[in-house]
């Protein structure tokens, strides 16, 4: 799978196990070691647990991709998914907050998701000359 696809497909992941301030790092021009670094804040220890489960279970069913190594554990509020071209840091507000990975790697630009248009809604109309409309 396409790296920039596997970041964006981990954010997706994320994001439908209500992972809290989720961020995707080019680090292409920055690190030789990965291309992508997503970063998302997990609530407690079984919601870590949750967001790593979400994603690694369903990279596998859906696409064949398995990391190639994890590390850290839910307890130490740090989990990181290595899928070569793209690691995921899955944390805790408290740990993300005091190892600033954004900092680190401020240079780095971030990843947008590309969003679906939700359909307008129109709004009723009101007749000229009605007490709505003045």
């Amino acid at each position: 799978m396409d790296p920039r696809k596997l970041a964006l497909q981990c954010r997706k992941l994320a994001d439908a196990k209500k992972a809290e301030n989720i961020v995707i790092l080019d680090v292409r021009k920055l690190s030789s070691v990965t291309d992508y670094f997503v970063i998302a804040t997990g609530t407690s220890e079984p919601h870590l647990r949750a967001l790593m489960d979400e994603i690694t279970e369903k990279l596998r069913e859906e696409f064949d991709v398995r990391p190639h190594g994890t590390d850290g554990t839910a307890r130490n509020n740090w989990i990181v998914l290595d899928y070569f071209d793209v690691i995921v840091h899955l944390m805790r507000a408290d740990a993300r907050e005091h190892y600033g990975l954004e900092s680190l790697w401020g240079d780095a630009p971030r990843l947008r998701a590309l969003r679906l248009r939700s359909p307008s809604v129109p709004r009723p109309r009101t007749a000229r000359g009605s007490r709505a409309a003045r």
